[in-house]
């Protein structure tokens, strides 16, 4: 997959507008109710890059998870990260 140029990172920003780039990734903080919440969240972030063979970073910090997304193969960010970024968006509005 081509690493995207800086236009179309922007452009794709403008939709996903929690997210923001942060040196050659995207980068987005969710808060939960509580440490347990934060873990069923990285969970089902887990089965999902998985499936898409496409791992994020996570950070957990009690009640907070920090999804930072590049592609490392292609040297920085590309349509992978944000198609991840869009479901980690639905199931966090889901729940």
């Amino acid at each position: 997959m081509d690493k995207l140029t800086e236009e179309q990172i922007q452009k794709q920003l403008e939709h996903l507008s929690s997210w923001s780039e942060v040196n050659g990734a995207i980068q987005r903080t969710f808060q939960h109710k509580d440490f347990v919440e934060s873990m069923k969240f990285v969970n089902h972030i887990a089965e999902l890059a998985e499936a898409a063979q496409h791992h994020p970073d996570i950070l957990i910090r009690w009640n907070k998870v920090t999804l930072t997304l590049t592609t490392h193969d292609a040297g920085g960010i590309t349509e992978k990260d944000f198609e991840l970024a869009v479901k980690a968006d639905g199931y966090a509005a889901a729940v």
